[in-house]
């Protein structure tokens, strides 16, 4: 079991070279053949720009199970998450590092709480990292409930310590066309969205993830650099 041990650092989401293009666009895409190491941040042609931590929030919950899949058949619009893991004084990838992270199933309920809350672990897992420090998940578009913007929940782990909490948030206009199709659809109209969600208004532009699609699927990219402690 990963021990729950707060040390709250300071994290970071990677520019690639395109970031003159891509400035003001909070995450986006890094790929395998993306060149990183001390030259290349010393030549600014890799840079890395802070992200804030983001609160854990009420519903984290320690030990959960590692695994890729963590829909345990929930429905919803299919989710790949690439999460990526990188050193912060080098850009380069972190291996083995554990992504834990957790959010709110279609309905917008979180497993673990409320009746039944025992054997009920939906929407949760741990991933390590692999060679090119990437975290993998296979989930569902989260729902809404009252309070809060569309998010997911991630921490990152490194010897037992947690080196990185934040929360990732999707744009609104996608989440909008999500909404209108089954399970979502069926659930009234959200309150709250990016521009009035009070966690999101401390840092969240900054914490977006990188949407494309994939058949039927989405996939949410984004990575985060960390200091090693």
């Amino acid at each position: 079991m990963l021990e729950s041990k707060f040390t709250r650092r300071g994290s970071l989401v990677r520019f690639g070279g395109l970031l003159g293009s891509l400035l003001g666009v909070a995450g986006w895409k890094i790929t395998e053949s993306d060149s990183a190491g001390p030259a290349a941040v010393a030549s600014g042609a890799v840079s890395c720009v802070l992200t804030p931590e983001q609160t854990e929030g009420p519903y984290y919950i320690a030990g959960e199970k590692f695994r890729r899949n963590i829909t345990e058949g929930r429905p919803g619009v299919p989710l790949l998450l690439r999460l990526r893991v990188v050193d912060a004084s080098t850009c380069k990838p972190i291996r083995g590092a554990a992504v834990d992270i957790w959010h709110a199933d279609a309905a917008g309920a979180y497993s673990g709480f409320g009746a039944g809350a025992g054997n009920r672990t939906f929407m949760r897992g741990i991933q390590r990292t692999d060679v090119h420090g990437l975290a993998r998940f296979r989930s569902v578009y989260p729902g809404w409930y009252q309070g809060r913007t569309v998010h997911i929940h991630v921490k990152v782990h490194i010897a037992g310590n947690v080196v990185h909490t934040g929360q990732l948030y999707f744009p609104d206009k996608l989440t909008d066309r999500v909404f209108r199709r089954a399970p979502y659809s069926r659930r009234g109209k959200r309150s709250t969205r990016n521009s009035n969600d009070f966690v999101f208004a401390n840092g969240g532009r900054r914490s977006m993830l990188s949407m494309s699609k994939r058949g039927s699927a989405y996939v949410a990219a984004i990575t985060m650099g960390v200091h090693r402690g």
